[in-house]
């Protein structure tokens, strides 16, 4: 890992599920671009410490924290923490989010519950509370999913849902922000290398069928998207939509 840019020094970032896959990559990149990164974790520990660790031994500033989007008052503490540690948050990543699948007819209200809790209202909790110490000038950037505008396969409508859900808030967001000069954003991975959805999976042959390029977004395709927008070069880039699919949707 190269301190190669330093586009966002002096600044501080915060990241929701930052201990593995897509966020990881937005933590490590965010580092490299000189931002003091603090990011939360719920079940992998050690990811965290490894994804710390890696920021810390290039001469970045790293703090893990875990907190469970599912309750709102971690979500509040963790940032609460990350602004008396650092003194402000200058860019917020809402990232974590979790995927359930099954026929409409099939899934439950708890599954309903879950995937809203996390994907929709961690979002709003999280933007809400960072806005007490985020400077005018911040950056708000939420992880949403290409499926927001196109279900190509059975079985995915309540995470499409969900990611729906986080355009409409993304626009009416950079609205109310928009006097503060902060800038709020959404970006839409595809399918993307991970552990939950490896390019080598059941389903890879399938998503590669109906891209334009054929190919497996890396994790760093949709950091390096994140670290644009939460830059002095996108600073009145706000309300608007990044799909990074390799053409799946076009």
């Amino acid at each position: 890992m190269e301190f190669i840019m330093q586009n966002l020094a002096g600044k501080v970032a915060f990241v929701t599920g930052g201990s593995r896959g897509i966020g990881a990559a937005i933590a490590k990149r965010l580092a490299r671009e000189g931002a003091k990164v603090a990011f939360s974790y719920v079940s992998t520990p050690d990811r965290a410490r490894d994804v710390a660790g890696e920021i810390e031994a290039a001469g970045g500033v790293a703090l893990a924290i875990k907190a469970d989007n599912r309750k709102a008052q971690e979500i509040e503490t963790a940032i609460n923490e990350v602004a008396a540690k650092f003194g402000k948050i200058d860019i917020l990543v809402n990232n974590a989010g979790i995927i359930e699948m099954g026929p409409v007819g099939e899934l439950s209200i708890e599954q309903f519950d879950r995937t809203v809790d996390v994907n929709v209202r961690a979002v709003f909790v999280a933007t809400k509370a960072v806005l007490a110490h985020m400077p005018d000038g911040g950056r708000i950037i939420t992880t949403g999913s290409n499926l927001a505008h196109q279900v190509p396969w059975p079985g995915l409508s309540l995470y499409a849902l969900s990611k729906s859900a986080l355009i409409g808030f993304t626009r009416g967001a950079a609205r109310d922000l928009g006097p503060r000069k902060i800038t709020v954003n959404v970006v839409h991975p595809g399918p993307t290398e991970t552990d939950m959805n490896p390019a080598e999976g059941d389903i890879a042959d399938a998503a590669r069928s109906v891209m334009a390029i054929p190919d497996y977004s890396d994790a760093n395709d949709t950091a390096g998207l994140v670290a644009w927008l939460a830059g002095p070069e996108a600073k009145v880039v706000t309300g608007s939509e990044f799909t990074v699919d390799s053409g799946m949707n076009a």
